[in-house]
């Protein structure tokens, strides 16, 4: 099975953003495209979550479609990069690569102006390259729109045979931006055939309790959960929620069946260290 080389919880990694900040990534600037200009920062942030322990890293191509990078670099750069790097910083561990996939920024019809089809074309283009590349996952992350979900999984299962961690991003209310029920996500993913699926950002851990429940409910899968460190101060910009309370906030999802844990926005690899020490594997 495609979890079985794994322990009972696998660890995901945490932030990107945040990290390359402290390296020197400015407000406004593309994450992805230090890829291409300081691949050894990247390489950096990847090692660091390695020796915390994550079982998987993401690439750093969240927003890497062409969509997004408009002119910027292409994707067969930044993506093929991102996986050289990735690659490099898990030589000599057992660590996994899983392609990150992020939404392409617009609303699909009949909401917005992108067609479904230009949708599915454009996550084509870079799980192919992932693939080619070598990661082993491929991972849709802070979905909000259910029909973007769908095509990126169909994207993903049509040209691939990479296995798919799918998380959606839930507000308090348990409901998505664009008003998905944790039951329509399960029932829709689980019937496209994903490995896994989950909860990321938007929530520090103690508000996702109720959405995963629900989501645990629903399902037979692997659960992800990937929270983030709560929100940041206005002024310090630092999360509010940290390691150590983050790990404890966490430990309810294990009676869920939670198995596939990490961090989203603001988390560090003493997060995941914290994490990895709190869950006992």
């Amino acid at each position: 099975m495609i979890f079985d080389e794994f322990g009972n919880y696998i660890f995901y990694d945490g932030a990107m953003g945040t990290m390359l900040q402290q390296r020197g990534l400015k407000p406004g600037e593309r994450p992805d495209l230090m890829n291409i200009s300081n691949p050894e920062a990247v390489e950096s942030v990847h090692r660091l979550y390695v020796e915390a322990g994550s079982d998987i890293i993401c690439t750093n191509t969240f927003i890497s479609t062409n969509l997004n990078l408009k002119g910027a670099g292409s994707p067969e750069q930044v993506v093929s990069a991102a996986v050289e790097i990735a690659k490099r910083a898990t030589k000599g561990y057992k660590t996994k690569v899983s392609l990150d996939i992020g939404p392409t920024g617009e609303l699909l019809e009949p909401v917005g102006d992108l067609e479904p089809e230009q949708a599915y074309e454009i996550f084509k283009e870079i799980v192919i390259i992932g693939e080619k590349c070598g990661v082993d996952f491929a991972s849709i992350e802070t979905m909000s729109d259910i029909e973007e979900l769908r095509v990126a999984i169909l994207a993903i299962k049509e040209n691939t045979k990479l296995p798919i961690l799918a998380t959606m991003t839930f507000e308090k209310s348990g409901y998505t931006f664009m008003g998905v029920t944790p039951e329509v996500f399960v029932e829709v993913a689980e019937s496209l055939g994903v490995a896994a699926l989950g909860l990321n950002c938007s929530l520090e851990p103690e508000q996702m309790y109720d959405i995963a429940k629900r989501i645990a409910d629903a399902t037979k899968l692997p659960l992800i959960i990937k929270p983030n460190a709560g929100l940041p101060d206005s002024l310090s910009g630092e999360y509010k929620t940290g390691a150590e309370q983050f790990a404890a906030q966490m430990l309810p999802f294990k009676d869920i069946g939670a198995r596939i844990v990490g961090g989203c926005c603001g988390t560090t690899p003493e997060y995941i260290k914290a994490l990895k020490a709190a869950y006992g594997d």
